[in-house]
C-alpha cells in the first residue's frame, strides 16, 4: 500500500508538471506568435475589444485549477492501467496502426466534447460549471484551460473513460494531448489565421477555425463543436453568419479592409 502511495504521489508531481508544462509552451508559443508577427496579425483580430491583463490573470489562475485536475486523472489512468483494468501500451507501434488509433480518438473526443458542452450550457450546468470559462468573451490563447472545477473534471475525464473500452499505445496519446492543447490554443487566440474560402472549401471547411469558436465565447447559442464542424452542420448549432464573420477576419490576407468587426 505505501509504494502504491509513493508511486502516486510521485507520478501526481509529474503528471502536474507535464500538464502545466503543455499548457505554458502551447498558450506561450501562440502569444509570442501573435505578439511578433503583431504587424501581420493586428489586422486578423476577430473582435475590436481587446483583453486586458485582469483578463489573463483570471485565465492564467483557473487554468492551474484546471492542471491539477488533469494531473489526478492522469494519475487515475496510471493506476488503473497499472490495475490492467485499461491497456496503455509504451512499445512503438506500426504506423499505420497509430494513425488508425490517432484518428479514432480525436473522433470520439469530438464527439465527446461537443455533447458535453451542449450539456454544459443547461440550465442546470451553466452558472455552476461553464461560466467561468465564457468570463472570457473575448479569449485569449490563456483561455485554453480557463475552466470552473465541475468543467475540468468532466474534461480530463475523457481520457481515461476512452481507455476503458480501447486500448492505446502512450505515444498515441501523447501525441492526441499534443494535438487537443494546440487546436484549443489556436480557438481562444482571438486572432483569425486561416485563409479566405477555408470554412467554405470541402478540402478545409470541416474544420473548426478560430472564428467558429471566438462566436461561441462573443454570442454564446452556437458553434459547440471542437475540431470539426460536423456537429454543428448536423444538429443546427451553427451560427448563421458564421461564414460571413469568418471572411470578415480573413479578408485581410487579400490586403483588403473588412467590414466593421464586432
Amino acid at each position: 500500500m505505501l509504494d502504491w502511495i509513493e508511486m502516486l504521489a510521485a507520478h501526481g508531481a509529474h503528471a502536474f508538471t507535464m500538464e502545466l508544462s503543455r499548457y505554458l509552451i502551447a498558450a506561450g508559443v501562440m502569444t509570442l506568435v501573435l505578439w511578433a508577427g503583431a504587424r501581420w496579425t493586428a489586422s486578423r483580430r476577430i473582435q475590436n475589444r481587446k483583453p486586458g491583463l485582469p483578463d489573463r490573470r483570471r485565465e492564467m489562475l483557473n487554468s492551474l485549477m484546471s492542471v491539477a485536475i488533469f494531473a489526478v486523472w492522469g494519475m487515475v489512468t496510471l493506476a488503473l492501467n497499472k490495475a490492467g483494468i485499461i491497456h496503455l501500451a509504451f512499445a512503438a507501434p506500426p504506423l499505420w496502426l497509430a494513425a488508425l488509433e490517432f484518428i479514432g480518438i480525436v473522433l470520439v473526443h469530438d464527439a465527446y466534447f461537443y455533447w458535453m458542452h451542449r450539456g454544459l450550457h443547461s440550465r442546470a450546468m451553466f452558472r455552476r460549471a461553464h461560466l467561468t470559462h465564457h468570463l472570457s468573451r473575448t479569449p485569449t490563447p490563456w483561455a485554453a484551460y480557463s475552466f470552473a472545477p465541475i468543467e475540468g473534471v468532466f474534461e480530463g475525464m475523457f481520457l481515461p473513460l476512452f481507455l476503458l473500452f480501447v486500448p492505446m499505445h502512450g505515444i498515441v496519446v501523447l501525441a492526441f494531448l499534443i494535438h487537443q492543447i494546440a487546436r484549443n490554443v489556436i480557438g481562444h487566440s482571438g486572432h483569425e489565421l486561416a485563409w479566405p474560402g477555408f470554412t467554405r472549401s470541402p478540402f478545409t471547411g470541416w474544420l473548426t477555425t478560430t472564428t467558429h469558436h471566438d462566436l461561441h465565447h462573443s454570442q454564446g447559442s452556437y458553434n459547440f463543436g471542437l475540431y470539426f464542424t460536423w456537429w454543428d452542420r448536423w444538429m443546427g448549432t451553427e451560427h448563421p453568419r458564421y461564414h460571413e464573420a469568418f471572411e470578415t477576419a480573413a479578408v485581410a490576407w487579400r490586403g483588403e479592409r473588412g467590414p466593421a468587426k464586432a
